[in-house]
């Protein structure tokens, strides 16, 4: 066949957007970038229009990946046998009236066509299991509610532009609801997870008395998938303080005692475990993520700051994917069980170790101190950056979910945010692989509310729907950190709005971490670690540290540039 045109797109330092002239392109582009493997490709975001590609820019480039993208055969249609699955539907949703008229037809007939059409999943995204299915009937083009629900039911079969799809979870929404399945869309014990991943063949019948057919393929129970989120009852904690170097270096000796002997022992030590006092703004149980699931909806997620949670692993002698406790603003208090230790990366604040008999100690940020059974951690108030990184020789031993101890705001995967009385164990520390570092490096300086920082962007992938005063204003003016941030993202505030060269949404295409997407405000949203996988606002830029954005308390100033690093940032480590 001959290939449709592509359109390359940079997407930040380790990403590349290829845009296709319509959907059916964009799938075989997916099929066949899968199928060749390219070096250095880690990921793949396909969409409606594009697809995201995740590389490791040690092994290739932009440049070499755009000549090879160049070179591959696309075929129209997938060469295996695709997995199909039947779902049983009641049509009785709160739009199908609406959309009937929408179309020129009858209720009757919307669900006639809609059985009768082949439904294949085109690429996941919005939720972890959901999928966006394209249809062979050309019927199906039905714009979005014009006010999104707040709330659309689990199990609701919807319909928005070419698309169905069906809600994996209760969510806010904007598709028009024409039914409702009891089909489960998400299934951590269920191997996939995601009954619907892309190029899945769908098929919709009539539900007799709410039976489902899952269909062939849809899974078996996979001994080794992982535990669901709520299995875990972890909630949250405060602030600590610290011991001599003396006192580490004999609670390191001891902790690492056996290590050579159980290099892999995964079990947790008896009496090894610390307690929630108190939360403080938010305490979460966190490690590097959970990559490779994009195709199911899923984001890799993990430690906002990366960087500080790799310094404090290596610390205490974890291996540096190690779960430790990530805390947004301090004020968290963790009573200890056992003896062990510990260090306090990332933001800058009061450390306060308490022992049983009264003593106080004062750990300093970025070294490793001991801890005994019965003291009490208390992480202060941040005084610089934004999240404090606890780790424990040994980790955290939580239940995982598709490999991660890792909570996931927006997904709602991992263990919950922390509470007062949850109790953690920890692996053995003897299990721990590595001996305390001795010679610790000093923490970097982090922001301030108030103070001003620069950080560089890398522009695109739409920089394009941007006018030329649109960019001279992003990276001219100073824009601040809102109140109204989180893990998903930063929203920023400056006193021009980013003017637009051209109107509307997108079709929905892939996000990246560091991402700054712009809604119709003009007011740029930097994206977080739980961001969504896809979205339909333009992105003019994305930040080139995306660890220390992670570090931008509400009210840091903020003025990006594309020159050369501000030596307010510090590398990525990651």
């Amino acid at each position: 066949m001959t290939a449709s045109p592509l359109t390359f797109h940079t997407a930040s330092r380790r990403h590349l957007l290829v845009e296709c002239e319509d959907l059916t392109a964009t799938m075989a582009l997916h099929r066949s970038l899968e199928a060749a493997g390219l070096p250095g490709v880690v990921e793949l975001v396909p969409a409606a229009r594009t697809v995201l590609i995740s590389f490791d820019p040690r092994r290739t480039g932009a440049e070499a990946l755009e000549e090879a993208i160049r070179g591959l055969e696309r075929t129209d249609s997938s060469t295996g046998e695709a997995r199909e699955v039947t779902i049983d539907v009641r049509y009785d949703g709160e739009d199908l009236a609406e959309v009937a008229e929408l179309l020129s037809v009858s209720p009757a007939e919307v669900i006639a066509r809609h059985q009768a059409a082949t439904w294949q999943v085109a690429f996941a995204g919005f939720a972890p299991g959901f999928g966006y299915l394209a249809g062979d009937d050309e019927l199906f083009d039905v714009p979005r509610r014009s006010s999104p629900r707040t709330r659309v039911p689990i199990g609701a079969v919807a319909l928005a532009g070419e698309f169905t799809g069906v809600y994996p979870r209760s969510s806010p929404g904007g598709w028009q609801l024409i039914g409702r399945t009891e089909a489960r869309l998400w299934d951590l014990d269920r191997q996939p997870p995601a009954l619907f991943v892309p190029g899945t063949i769908v098929r919709f019948v009539e539900a007799e008395r709410g039976s489902v057919d899952l269909g062939a393929g849809a899974g078996a129970d996979d001994a080794s998938a992982s535990a669901s989120s709520a299995a875990v009852e972890a909630r949250s904690s405060e602030a600590v303080e610290a011991r001599s170097s003396e006192a580490v270096e004999a609670g390191s000796s001891a902790a690492a005692g056996d290590a050579e002997n159980a290099p892999g022992n995964a079990t947790s030590a008896a009496g090894h475990a610390v307690e929630v006092v108190r939360p403080g703004l938010q305490l979460l149980i966190e490690d590097l993520g959970r990559p490779g699931f994009n195709s199911m909806g899923v984001s890799g997620a993990g430690a906002a700051d990366r960087t500080a949670l790799r310094r404090g692993n290596r610390l205490v002698g974890n291996a540096e994917s190690a779960a430790g406790l990530e805390s947004f603003g301090g004020g968290a208090v963790l009573r200890v069980i056992g003896d062990g230790v510990a260090a306090v990366t990332g933001a800058a604040g009061s450390i306060t170790v308490t022992g049983a008999d009264g003593t106080i100690h004062r750990p300093r940020l970025g070294e490793a101190f001991a801890i005994a059974d019965g003291d009490e951690l208390e992480l202060g108030g941040t005084d610089q950056g934004a999240r404090r990184y606890l780790a424990l020789r040994g980790g955290i031993d939580v239940d995982t979910a598709l490999g991660s101890a890792s909570t996931d705001t927006l997904a709602g995967l991992g263990p919950a945010a922390l509470d007062r009385g949850s109790r953690l164990s920890l692996h053995d520390p003897r299990t721990a692989p590595h001996l305390v570092d001795p010679h610790p490096r000093s923490e970097c300086a982090l922001p301030r509310p108030g103070q001003t920082v620069t950080m560089t962007v890398t522009l695109g992938p739409r920089e394009d729907w941007f006018t030329s005063a649109g960019i001279e204003t992003l990276l001219s003016q100073e824009w601040t950190v809102t109140h109204e941030s989180d893990r998903v993202g930063l929203r920023l505030s400056g006193q021009v709005a980013l003017e637009r060269a051209r109107t509307g949404e997108l079709p929905s295409e892939g996000a990246v971490t560091g991402a700054l997407q712009v809604p119709p405000n003009g007011q740029p949203v930097l994206f977080g670690p739980d961001h969504p996988l896809t979205g339909g606002y333009p992105i003019i830029a994305s930040v080139d540290d995306v660890d220390f954005a992670a570090q931008l308390p509400p009210g840091v100033r903020l003025r990006f540039t594309t020159g050369s690093r501000s030596t307010t940032n510090r590398q990525n480590e990651s």
